[in-house]
């Protein structure tokens, strides 16, 4: 079993902000918890589809993910009743949801993150006995609540009658809502058509930039093989093409640093092709993270300097 360190704020502001990747509205169709028998459930089965709404839910309850090899833990979900609502499980199966378990960099199963703000966090890898994986929770908790993540989930018997309606928000543009309906289905070019289209209409819709930006790293990810990007990327450190690949496996990853000093290391060597290409997937790493993430502030000075 190896476990990794307990959360703390400052690696929970370091991860990439997930939830902007298309900044769903409240909809019937989002994935709060099921409702059951015996009242809402705890417990929700997620997908790379369905995983924009777990992002959402995550703003009001932390939210822990369990990445399972094809069968989920028992004692996790017993644990996460404890806590009263506090706390929802979401399980995924992680070999036959590759953007997720590529997402949270899960190399063992199980591995059990957490998800609060749209933010990812690393809780532990293997199965902990139920005592110290209580106390990781106690401490997700904690960090939740220094983040404004304060909710609970209603565990208490529910009659249909008496269920409150379901929040109305403003509803998207509608290409924004194309473009997040193309997204829940895993049509990814669909999505970025929709946003190009956004964009040309409106330069300064800066959601339609950044969502653009996130989707196509999504994209040029779909189908690919972390440990095959890795091993073409140390075979050719000076191909620009591989290099590219590896960073977008960093940042997917949340490992905004080594993706960016990766690319940036690498421009002084670059021909003009080269360098064009680097700054251009730089920008759409500014946009992923986004411009209150100190790490890109710190990309953009050192890009800055290389270009003049």
């Amino acid at each position: 079993m190896t476990n990794t360190p307990p959360p703390s704020a400052a690696s929970l502001r370091g991860a990439v902000d997930l939830s902007s990747l298309i900044r769903p509205p409240v909809t019937p169709g989002a994935p709060a918890p099921a409702q059951g028998a015996g009242g809402p459930s705890l417990v929700v089965d997620a997908t790379d589809a369905s995983f924009t709404g777990i992002l959402e839910l995550s703003n009001t309850v932390p939210v822990v993910v369990e990445l399972h090899g094809g069968v989920p833990t028992a004692s996790l979900t017993n644990l996460i009743t404890e806590f009263g609502g506090k706390l929802v499980l979401a399980r995924v199966d992680a070999t036959t949801n590759p953007q997720l378990q590529q997402a949270f960099q899960a190399q063992i199963a199980p591995t059990v993150a957490a998800v609060v703000a749209g933010r990812p966090l690393a809780l532990f890898e293997g199965e902990l006995p139920e005592a110290e994986a209580r106390q990781v929770f106690e401490q997700l908790l904690v960090l939740a609540a220094q983040n404004g993540v304060t909710g609970t989930v209603p565990v208490a018997p529910v009659e249909p009658d008496a269920e409150a309606a379901e929040p109305v928000e403003e509803p998207l543009p509608p290409l924004h809502q194309a473009a997040y309906d193309a997204i829940e289905a895993g049509d990814y070019p669909t999505a970025m058509s929709a946003y190009r289209t956004a964009i040309a209409q409106d330069p300064r819709d800066q959601l339609a930039v950044a969502g653009l930006a996130q989707v196509s790293l999504l994209h040029r990810l779909t189908g690919l093989s972390a440990g095959a990007i890795r091993d073409a990327a140390a075979a050719a450190p000076s191909d620009v093409d591989a290099q590219l690949a590896v960073a977008d496996l960093d940042v997917s990853g949340g490992h905004l640093e080594d993706g960016f000093d990766r690319l940036l290391t690498l421009f002084p060597s670059l021909d003009a092709d080269g360098k064009n290409a680097v700054r251009t997937r730089m920008l759409e790493y500014f946009e992923v993270a986004g411009a209150e993430d100190p790490r890109v502030s710190i990309g953009r000075r050192r890009l800055t300097a290389l270009l003049y």
